[in-house]
């Protein structure tokens, strides 16, 4: 098979293939990404999503919350993302601060992310409070991911990363949020930490994509964060987080072999040198 033909055959995920995978069943798989290295391997493995997050602001530049994290950084880690990718639709995170109580900034940050980093489309955490800058953001033509449940970047209000909507109220609160979304013109939204009853409760009557974090099995799609299901981080061991591979382990024995190899004089070898 030639090339030219591999590549004519080759699926691009598009928001209208994500509704396409709910409509027939189909989980949809997402994944954060914030370099170019990391992001080639989880597109070549054949990830739905990856979501350029404003956990880096944690993992990536060891922040306690994900509020310190800037529009330009953001900028930067998408436009790494954006560059290694071939088939999978790249979600961005508008941070703090670019979108909250100014509709006219989040659609001037959302324009940033989209030309700068070529993203395919930004996410936003909140309901009604942010709905105004949701509608300005799509009206623009840039498609939008919706956040509910546990919002990291409200976490000073909440006090505590527990599960959310718990009580009728809460829950009901997060349902009509989601179908404000809905009706908003958002492409799919994220649910995070709540009752898995209230997520598969979510995805049945709401038509878009529901991706999961800690919200159960009858969601459409679930997402975790790279880092953690990569078990490069330790100490962060939720019940929702299944860690496939504990990397911490495996780079630490690897680089102490490097470090006694380079001591010992093992390395380099005569086989290793010009």
């Amino acid at each position: 098979m030639s090339v030219h033909k591999e590549n004519k055959e080759f699926k691009k995920i598009t928001t209208n293939v994500l509704l396409a995978m709910k409509q027939r069943g189909e989980k949809i798989s997402m994944l954060t990404a914030y370099d170019f290295s990391m992001a080639t391997i989880l597109d070549d493995a054949g990830i739905d999503i990856l979501l350029v997050g404003d956990s880096a602001s944690n993992v990536m530049a060891g922040h306690e919350t994900t509020l310190p994290i800037t529009l330009d950084q953001m900028i930067y880690h998408a436009a790494s993302v954006i560059r290694a990718v071939k088939r999978c639709l790249v979600v961005v995170d508008l941070p703090f601060g670019s979108y909250q109580g100014n509709s006219k900034e989040a659609l001037n940050s959302a324009i940033r992310i989209m030309k700068e980093a070529g993203a395919h489309s930004i996410k936003l955490e909140g309901g009604e409070e942010v709905i105004d800058s949701v509608k300005r953001i799509i009206s623009a033509g840039v498609p939008v991911m919706g956040h509910l449940g546990l919002t990291p970047q409200s976490i000073y209000k909440f006090g505590t990363y527990t599960v959310r909507a718990k009580e009728e109220a809460e829950a009901d609160q997060l349902i009509a949020n989601a179908k404000l979304l809905e009706g908003a013109g958002c492409f799919a939204i994220v649910l995070e930490k709540i009752p898995a009853a209230l997520g598969q409760r979510v995805a049945e009557e709401i038509k878009i994509p529901i991706i999961g974090i800690g919200a159960g099995g009858g969601v459409d799609g679930q997402v975790l964060v790279m880092h953690d299901m990569l078990g490069i981080t330790k100490e962060f061991s939720p019940r929702f987080l299944r860690r496939y591979l504990n990397l911490y382990e495996e780079i630490l024995d690897a680089t102490k072999k490097y470090i006694t190899d380079v001591k010992s004089k093992d390395f380099p070898n005569e086989n290793e040198q010009y």
